[in-house]
């Protein structure tokens, strides 16, 4: 017996609230908001432009937390804002490219986390530069390896965020056979 469309679109509409739902669940673990993370997710799986209001509703979330969140996702360049013709409202729609997005969040995390870890990790080093003794010479080693690892990823990064996915993703499947 076939599905009715009514009940089709039910079992759509629940679908993408649990994966929105859950992309909020995970959002945190990657260091941002869960509310961003749903946000995003919400946009990411609608085939339409959404309004503010939309997603709030759709959200549950006040005016004030669906503005902030939109504008952070635009500011990490995530989604974008769209004004239509001789309407006020702004609308808003995601990047869908999973590539894309995976480079955009790559990038910001470099920028947000990977870089201020590094920068610590210098400070460190220049502050304990001249320290004798087998436990500076141990601490200072141990700033060492961990500056060059996360160089070394730093350096990944670029490079993965600059590429084209069809060049790189033959490459990087050579390394997980």
């Amino acid at each position: 017996m076939k599905k009715e469309p009514e009940q089709d679109r039910r079992t759509l509409l629940q679908a993408r609230d649990d994966f929105v739902t859950q992309w909020g669940t995970i959002g945190t673990a990657w260091g941002i908001n869960r509310t961003m993370a749903q946000v995003h997710a919400l946009l990411i799986t609608t085939a339409h432009l959404m309004s503010t209001d939309e997603i709030m509703e759709d959200l549950k979330i006040s005016r004030g937390n669906a503005h902030k969140n939109l504008r952070d996702l635009v500011s990490w360049g995530l989604i974008r804002s769209v004004v239509r013709k001789g309407e006020r409202k702004e609308y808003f729609e995601a990047e869908k490219n999973v590539w894309k997005m995976f480079c955009i969040i790559i990038r910001e995390r470099r920028r947000r986390e990977l870089r201020p870890a590094m920068g610590a990790l210098q400070e460190c080093a220049a502050r304990t530069k001249g320290l004798k003794g087998p436990e500076a010479a141990a601490f200072n080693k141990q700033i060492k390896d961990l500056s060059d690892f996360l160089e070394l990823a730093d350096n990944v990064i670029t490079k993965i965020s600059r590429s084209e996915q069809s060049k790189m993703v033959p490459w990087a499947l050579r390394f997980l056979k």
